[in-house]
């Protein structure tokens, strides 16, 4: 199945360890000597209508996503891993 990041970006990004609802993909960290996606990119949303500031970005790593279906992007991230925090940058 071939995908764009434009396709990606309009799927929801759904945990299987824990059932959450992590987002949509913002963006993807590409290596460009091998050409492959590193990791998922889902960017900090508003807390309570941007009063309390931004969450933070999540990075999930490529080898953590279990499926890519047509409405939805699996992962698999532990209760204790469940978010990998960057910086905004």
């Amino acid at each position: 199945m071939l995908c764009s990041v434009e396709e990606l970006r309009e799927k929801d990004v759904i945990n299987v360890c824990n059932g959450e609802n992590l987002g949509y993909v913002d963006d993807v960290r590409l290596e460009t000597q091998t050409h492959k996606i590193e990791a998922l990119i889902l960017y900090g949303k508003p807390r309570f209508f941007g009063l309390f500031g931004m969450r933070e970005n999540i990075l999930i790593p490529f080898e953590s996503v279990q499926l890519i279906g047509k409405d939805v992007i699996l992962v698999c991230m532990p209760q204790g891993n469940c978010a990998n925090i960057i910086n905004k940058s």
